[in-house]
């Protein structure tokens, strides 16, 4: 005969473990459901952004392009193309799958929501740039409308994020861009780098390495079947054409043409002095806005007065002060070195 006791623990045991299993909300079951489904839903709106980028493209959005971008098996995308035409966000002709309207506004508040991050990352923190877009990713599916427009606000509501790309807004319109590849140059053509794309990842960290941003003149010196070589800014770069598709160029105005190279604020010795022409492209965010609040704005003189040993930092007189910068810090501010030094002395 059993103890009625241990029975009645036994019984108590296993309720406890029904309810943490099966408590609504906080149970095991519950929580497991729940992920299951943000799963889905990140795995269908994924799915959205790459028909997008397809229909952007003037690609065709396939089931096995679906099945290969998301890393899934094509049973998976096929269930997930399925749910898309049942919520009427998708349509199928001949094995293509294009976006419906509600599909394509669906899509581009996702695309809103992942560029606006990638700005937020490239401004306001100090996050590595590799990172932006992963991060972005992980994030675009929990960020609610209400924080993604107070964040637009934050922001300045910005046309573009930091690789280029235009930010839909808030009724998803989109600017329009006329960018060429890199490669579609020949030797002398002239542009700004205009959107420089961050995947795959290896590619991207190599164009980082090469200190490559938004809004940099280039000018294309040498083309051969495997390789481009080109200066930008003030700096010669050689990449091969797989690394070299990875950037896209905006053309010059008619009638317009490039600057001539501006010296950086690292290549003044002590005694030396220049007028601040412009912050470099490639400082953003808070190193940009630490610059500008030591005063090295378009217009402002600046003199090398000393440097530590070989040579870095170097302190500069600005505005009555003197600053200490890094090489890599005076490398982001671009001059025009005076002829003669500013109290009006022999140069």
């Amino acid at each position: 005969m059993v103890n009625p006791s241990l029975a009645l623990m036994i019984a108590a045991v296993f309720a406890v473990g029904a309810a943490a299993l099966f408590w609504p909300e906080r149970g095991l079951y519950w929580r497991w459901a729940h992920a299951l489904r943000a799963s889905e839903r990140v795995l269908l709106e994924d799915a959205l952004k790459y028909l997008f980028d397809c229909e952007y493209r003037q690609l065709t959005g396939t089931l096995h392009g679906v099945t290969g971008a998301l890393g899934i098996s094509e049973d998976r995308a096929t269930g997930l193309l399925g749910r898309l035409q049942e919520l009427e966000l998708v349509e199928s002709s001949a094995g293509e799958y294009l976006l419906t309207g509600e599909g394509r506004s669906q899509a581009l508040q996702i695309i809103r929501i992942h560029r606006l991050l990638e700005h937020h990352f490239s401004e306001d923190t100090g996050m590595d740039a590799a990172a932006w877009h992963r991060e972005a990713d992980r994030l675009e599916h929990r960020t609610s409308p209400e924080e993604t427009e107070a964040m637009a606000a934050r922001l300045g509501h910005p046309r573009f994020d930091p690789h280029g790309d235009p930010i839909p807004t808030a009724s998803g319109e989109m600017r329009s861009v006329t960018t060429v590849p890199l490669t579609d140059l020949g030797p002398g053509d002239e542009g700004l780098v205009a959107h420089i794309e961050d995947e795959p990842a290896v590619i991207y960290k190599e164009l980082l390495a090469a200190d490559l941003h938004i809004g940099m003149q280039l000018r294309v010196l040498e083309t051969a079947p495997d390789m481009i070589r080109l200066m930008v800014d003030s700096k010669e770069h050689t990449f091969s054409r797989v690394v070299a598709d990875n950037l896209s160029v905006s053309a010059l105005l008619e009638g317009e043409s490039l600057q001539e190279p501006f010296e950086t604020l690292s290549a003044l010795n002590p005694g030396e002095s220049a007028t601040v022409v412009a912050i470099s492209a490639a400082c953003r965010g808070a190193e940009r806005r630490r610059l500008m609040d030591l005063g090295l704005l378009p217009g402002t003189e600046v003199c090398a007065e000393l440097q530590g040993p070989g040579g870095d930092p170097t302190g500069y007189r600005i505005r009555g002060a003197v600053i200490a910068l890094r090489r890599l810090q005076a490398e982001r501010i671009q001059i025009q070195r005076h002829k003669v030094p500013i109290d009006g002395g022999a140069a």
